[in-house]
């Protein structure tokens, strides 16, 4: 059965909805700018969402978080898709199936620093706001819905594995629609959490550069509506492995990252020359960029257009996965019939040490409209993911 991506809704540090996302992406603006708000002392670039974010003065209060707002941003956008989906195929019948890290701990930060100031946590204060599960307790909630509903929680891998997870659940019938991606939200907690590991770069983030120092961090979310009637765009592939190569490093031969793309691949019954554009992980960590760097060059050769959307979005963990699909999914829609690319946007200081990959420049574009990418994500722990997205025909 093929599985397709019927909407989606993106919110992320380069604006909200899919016109003014792409219309920066396209144009070479970034989202990431400096600031102190999640780092006491010091100011890092950051991909932060900007902008007043949906009240949620109807949810209960263990419901009211920064990330679940995010959530909420991404829903209105596709919301009457939803809803028409709700209404054919029952309550019951739709699903939720989402990625997160972060949930609501910005929250708790914030209860917390109450804490700390008056003596007693805030009132309405409660545990459950920080719970991986929150986000899809919520939608669920918001929307009505009786079917299965959880988060996938494996770092930047999360919102690919549920992407995937959603589409195994269609298959089986266990849902006839549902509603997947990520969302995570910046707090102090991952921010320092990152610069302990010495992974925060001090600028902006540069994949595949010589002068490559990290990541930046970012937030976000996007959700995709999912099933099996016809759309512009398929989920053709997915492909999930779990390298165990260590804790945060990724394994250097890229044999957890290979087999991922491959299966992807294996499940879409495409051949490797046949992707049009790989949107890379493309971290700026030394390590991750060595890695896949190998591996694309490998399965996909030094021809084949790639790009790492991170300096643009920053590192949006939990969501990164579902945002990059969100980004593939509209440079694949029938209003870019050049195929214009998502672009790699760095300093051109290639490292000599690196394959010369095909990173596409700002303008890049097919000359034809993209029929077939490829969406790469690693995370903490050795969890892989590869997203296979193509357009019908």
């Amino acid at each position: 059965m093929t599985i397709y991506l019927n909407d989606c809704g993106i919110i992320c540090a380069l604006g909200d909805g899919h016109v003014q996302v792409m219309s920066h992406l396209y144009a070479g603006r970034t989202g990431v700018a400096a600031t102190g708000r999640w780092s006491p002392g010091r100011e890092l670039p950051l991909g932060c969402v900007r902008g007043e974010l949906p009240s949620m003065a109807h949810l209960p209060p263990h419901q009211r978080s920064r990330n679940n707002a995010l959530a909420l941003a991404a829903l209105a956008q596709i919301r009457p898709a939803v809803e028409a989906a709700i209404a054919r195929h029952g309550a019951d019948r739709v699903g939720v199936v989402l990625g997160t890290s972060t949930s609501g701990i910005g929250e708790t930060e914030t209860a917390i620093g109450r804490h700390a100031e008056l003596g007693a946590l805030p009132a309405d204060f409660h545990y459950a706001v920080q719970e991986m599960g929150s986000p899809a307790d919520m939608l669920a909630r918001e929307l009505g819905l009786t079917g299965p509903a959880y988060v996938h929680s494996s770092a930047c891998s999360s919102s690919a594995k549920a992407m995937a997870s959603a589409a195994r659940m269609i298959n089986m019938g266990l849902c006839d629609a549902v509603i997947s991606g990520g969302v995570d939200s910046l707090c102090t907690f991952t921010v320092a959490g990152f610069a302990a590991l010495e992974s925060v770069s001090a600028a902006q983030c540069n994949p595949m550069s010589v002068n490559r120092k990290g990541i930046n961090i970012g937030e976000g979310a996007a959700l995709f509506l999912m099933s099996a009637e016809r759309a512009p765009v398929a989920l053709l592939g997915w492909g999930e492995s779990s390298d165990g190569h260590h804790m945060s490093a990724p394994d250097p031969a890229g044999g957890g990252a290979r087999l991922a793309m491959t299966q992807a691949l294996q499940r879409a019954g495409i051949d490797a020359a046949r992707i049009d554009y790989v949107n890379m992980h493309g971290t700026a960590t030394p390590q991750n960029d060595a890695m896949e760097s190998r591996v694309i060059e490998d399965l996909f050769g030094l021809a084949t257009p790639v790009s790492s959307t991170k300096p643009f979005t920053g590192h949006a963990l939990g969501a990164a996965a579902a945002i990059e699909a969100a980004l593939c999914w509209s440079a694949m829609q029938d209003d870019n019939p050049e195929g214009r690319l998502p672009p790699h946007l760095w300093d051109s200081a290639a490292d000599p040490a690196l394959p010369a990959l095909n990173l596409a420049p700002v303008g890049a574009s097919l000359g034809r409209p993209l029929r077939l990418v490829l969406s790469a994500s690693f995370a903490f722990g050795g969890s892989n993911a590869a997203l296979v997205l193509g357009r019908s025909s």
